[in-house]
């Protein structure tokens, strides 16, 4: 990642075309950064981590997986959630049993507590994220996260040109 906000060519949109920008993850990292320590007061305060609250929120979208795909869909080694889906198990917050089809493989299932500290920590984290974005115009905030959607929607991202086919 370049720390330098000279090594960019040109700023994106109409305004201030020609000036130099920053390269993007000069300025998503640090963003990223502060956001996820702005979230670490309230996961610590309903008694989750990052990850636990990545498999809490990805459960909603589909209420049984098994843990390999959950684990693909929330970016993780599907060895290094197995304790995180431990704690939420024992906590009462998901459910593991065996698939009834192929008894090796686990489907997940979020409890009803479990949906309760989803909310509870999406609600605060989205209240704090609307403190934020209320200090850009209507048309930034949207303009952002539109951008954002549709770049974090892609399956991969590459930097590289693609090289040229025959």
């Amino acid at each position: 990642m370049a720390e330098n906000a000279d090594h960019g060519d040109t700023t994106l949109g109409e305004a201030g075309e020609g000036q130099a920008r920053p390269d993007l993850a000069a300025m998503v990292v640090p963003l990223g950064r502060a956001l996820m320590a702005a979230e670490q007061p309230i996961l610590d305060a309903h008694g989750v981590t990052m990850w636990a609250y990545m498999v809490l929120l990805h459960l909603d979208e589909t209420p049984i997986r098994t843990q390999a795909a959950l684990a693909k869909a929330i970016q993780a080694d599907k060895t290094r959630i197995i304790a995180v889906l431990d704690d939420l198990e024992a906590r009462d917050l998901i459910r593991r049993r065996p698939d009834p089809m192929d008894r090796r493989v686990r489907l997940l299932s979020l409890t009803t507590g479990g949906r309760q500290v989803r909310d509870a920590v999406r609600s605060a984290i989205r209240e704090g994220e609307e403190r934020l974005l209320a200090g850009l115009s209507a048309a930034d905030r949207d303009g952002f996260l539109r951008g954002l959607r549709a770049l974090s929607a892609r399956p991969e991202l590459t930097l590289l040109p693609e090289p040229e086919r025959d």
